[in-house]
Parts: structure tokens; C-alpha cells; sequence
């Protein structure tokens, strides 16, 4: 047997109120896992859309931090789409699914290095062309220079960040704040790099390359941390075991004839069969009185 899981937005029962009534404080707010499992299967899907969003969202970083413009690097990190494929890595370590995992760190790899190359592309044209902001030309690089200064400041941002991704991929709260938060430790360093190493800053470049790879290990290490909880795990396990648990075949005919009490038809034929059988035994009467 299977088992369909549906969020209900609205319910109207005594019943339910009774029994949520009944529950723990906590246990209101325990995430199902097999729901979040399916939610992280979807996350492991990466089209030509998904690579797409991370190459406008490295351009526009690029933007931003050409023009020392904090409102472009932003919106760079509305865009960017990367942390689905975090989850989807540390959920693949948690089970031991190697393809899982080679094809989310194959997709982080070639996203970002295409993000990369593309912020990197469009600074060599904005050189070339001689229209680059004149205070970046000159040094003026404020955005650039938090960016590429990786930290212990960092390592807690990216901390905080990735708790924010797990509570809100378990709770069903994902907003574009939310992501704009866990952004805020990839897209603008693998902007940064493209665009310093087209200046020749090489020393910003292999900063902000630092920057990307610490936040996205920990990242990482954060998502597999939150995953690996087994005593959820076991608690779902057993629950869903206790409804597969009642397909048995001795029980099929009980739960169909139970489902079929409920089905109007044969309480509709039932009622026409009567009115016809009444109607039938009336028009003998109604003749004898009219004559």
C-alpha cells in the first residue's frame, strides 16, 4: 500500500480538535520527515533553469560589486537557487546515497564555476570598454572588501545561515528573506571572484574563493547535522509502519465493505426502487377512485 501526505490548510472538527487538544506543546510543531524527505528529493533535481538562475544571480552580484551597490548584491541573492542543492548533498550523506551526492556537488561545481566565468566576462568587457565606476578603478571597493576577508564572523554567519535553511525546510516556511539569508554567503563571493580576477586582484580572488568554500562546507555540515537526527527518523518510521501495517488480506473485505457504507449509490437505488414500488401499488387505487 502507499500513503499520501497533503497539507491541510483548514479543518473543521470536533474529532481533531479533540485529539490535537491532546498533544504535547512540541508536538505540534514536529516536522514529518518523510514530508521533508520528499521535499529534499525535489531539491535534487537540477535543469538548465536551475544553472540559469545561478549565472543571472553571479552577473548581478558582479553589478553590485562594480558599482558598490549593496541593493544589487541583494537582489543577486534573491536569485541565486544554490541552497537547494546543499540540502540535497547533506541529505545524500545522511543516507549513504552516493549518486545523490555526486550529482549535487557535480551541479554546485559546474553552477558556480559557470557563475564564475560569467561575472568574470562581463567585468573583462566592462574594462575593455573603459566603463568601469571610476571608485572601483581607484580602490574604492567596499562591498568587494567584505567579501573577500573571510573571518570568524564568517564561519558564524554561515552557521546561523544554515540552521535558518534546516528550520525553515522542515517548518514549510521557505520565504525570499529566508533565502536572501542563506545567499548572503555564496552568490556574492563567487561574484566577487569573477570580478576580481578580471581587475587582477588576485589576492580579493583567492579571498572571496576562501569565503565560498568555507560557507558551503559549513553549510553543508550543518544540513548533515540536522538530518542525521535518528530519534525523528525512527519516530516517523514507526508511525507510517503502523498504517501500511493494516493492508493485510484478511482485512480487505472489512475495509471495503467499511468504505462502501459511506457510498451514496446504492442508498440512491434503494430509494428509487421504493418510490417505484409505491408509485406502482398507488395506480390501481387511483383508477377504482376515479371510476
Amino acid at each position: 500500500g502507499s500513503i499520501i501526505i497533503e497539507n491541510v490548510d483548514t479543518s473543521i472538527s470536533t474529532l481533531v480538535d479533540r485529539l490535537s487538544a491532546g498533544r504535547g506543546r512540541f508536538q505540534r510543531f514536529a516536522p514529518v520527515w518523510a514530508e521533508v524527505e520528499a521535499r529534499l528529493t525535489t531539491e535534487g533535481l537540477f535543469p538548465p533553469s536551475w544553472y540559469s538562475l545561478l549565472v543571472i544571480a553571479g552577473l548581478i552580484g558582479a553589478t553590485g560589486i562594480l558599482t558598490n551597490s549593496e541593493i544589487l548584491i541583494v537582489g543577486a541573492m534573491v536569485v541565486g537557487p544554490e541552497y537547494g542543492a546543499i540540502l540535497s548533498l547533506a541529505f545524500g550523506v545522511t543516507r549513504r546515497d552516493s549518486s545523490r551526492v555526486w550529482s549535487s556537488a557535480a551541479a554546485l561545481g559546474i553552477g558556480f564555476s559557470l557563475a564564475v566565468v560569467a561575472a568574470m566576462l562581463l567585468s573583462l568587457v566592462v574594462r575593455w570598454a573603459g566603463i568601469a565606476p571610476a571608485p572601483y578603478t581607484l580602490g574604492i571597493r567596499p562591498v568587494s572588501a567584505l567579501i573577500d576577508t573571510p573571518n570568524w564572523f564568517s564561519f558564524i554567519v554561515a552557521a546561523l545561515a544554515g540552521v535558518v535553511g534546516v528550520i525553515s525546510l522542515t517548518e514549510a516556511r521557505s520565504s525570499t528573506i529566508i533565502g536572501v539569508f542563506i545567499s548572503v554567503t555564496t552568490i556574492p563571493a563567487a561574484s566577487d571572484i569573477g570580478v576580481s580576477a578580471a581587475f587582477g586582484s588576485w589576492s580579493e580572488a583567492r579571498g572571496s574563493l576562501l569565503q565560498l568554500l568555507l560557507n558551503i562546507v559549513v553549510l553543508i555540515v550543518v544540513g548533515v547535522l540536522a538530518l542525521a537526527i535518528p530519534e525523528a527518523h525512527e519516530r516517523d518510521a514507526a508511525m507510517l509502519h503502523g498504517f501500511v501495517g493494516l493492508d493485510r488480506p484478511r482485512l480487505h473485505m472489512g475495509i471495503w465493505l467499511t468504505a462502501h457504507l459511506c457510498d451514496t449509490l446504492p442508498y440512491a437505488c434503494a430509494g428509487l426502487l421504493c418510490i417505484a414500488v409505491a408509485l406502482a401499488k398507488e395506480l390501481p387505487e387511483a383508477r377504482v377512485f376515479a371510476l
